[in-house]
């Protein structure tokens, strides 16, 4: 099994949903506990054991870049992939960084708060050349706005649906995916009039038995895309996450 060493950052969106907190930032710079949230997941990963990332930008994107220059992470390498498509579904910002990942990653949400040794049991799972690998959440009890959250439905350690929408579901999709590069020829595929979400290719592969589950257990763990998302992962992590 090879060890991965690489992460995606998925930081393009214009986050709309947190204008009213944002202003004139980016979501990704919008503080937690005096770091911004793109900090907590690079400072997350990093001691995670990943010392290279890609970060992929859009909206605002001059002023992510001027924020790590002048507070760059220590030990680590970043790329940075412009997605001039920003306003289209995430899909596009993953396929943006095709050219520059040919290795197994770790894909991340900029706005998705989690605890380092997640990320560290999901780069232990070993995984097939063809497989994704999804972190979720059976705790369904406690996931802060469930009817926002992407859910997803299980047979054994497999997805067999996925999405914000579904009747039937098992766990929370937390944004956190162990990926090998067969990743962009699903969401290639699932291109509909240029556009596609990273769910339209989970969805694909989970009906090709390739999309497969992986329990965090009572990890916690927040998407922070709203003021009052923000505010709960405030009190969930009570400290700062690393």
């Amino acid at each position: 099994m090879s060890r991965t060493n690489l992460a995606l950052i998925l930081a393009a969106g214009n986050g709309s949903r947190m204008a009213a907190i944002s202003k004139d930032i980016p979501k990704p710079l919008v503080p937690l506990h005096g770091r911004p949230l793109l900090e907590h997941v690079m400072l997350g990963v990093r001691e995670a054991g990943v010392s290279r990332f890609v970060i992929v930008t859009g909206y605002r994107g001059d002023q992510l870049q001027n924020w790590y220059a002048s507070n760059p992470i220590p030990g680590v390498h970043v790329e940075w992939v412009v997605n001039p498509d920003y306003h289209k579904a995430n899909g596009i910002s993953v396929l943006k960084a095709k050219p520059v990942i040919s290795e197994p990653f770790l894909l991340l949400m900029a706005d998705h708060v989690f605890e380092p040794d997640t990320a560290r049991r999901l780069l232990r799972e070993p995984f097939a050349e063809d497989e994704v690998i999804l972190a979720v959440d059976r705790n369904i009890d406690r996931i802060f706005d469930i009817d926002d959250a992407t859910k997803v439905k299980l047979d054994g350690d497999y997805i067999v649906e996925i999405g914000k929408n579904i009747p039937s579901y098992d766990a929370a999709d937390t944004g956190m995916f162990r990926c090998n590069p067969v990743l962009f020829q699903w969401l290639e595929a699932a291109m509909k009039n240029g556009d596609c979400s990273l769910s339209d290719g989970m969805r694909a592969m989970a009906r090709n038995r390739t999309l497969r589950a992986f329990d965090i257990g009572d990890a916690m763990w927040q998407d922070a895309d709203t003021p009052e998302a923000l505010d709960y992962a405030a009190k969930l992590f009570s400290y700062a996450t690393v």
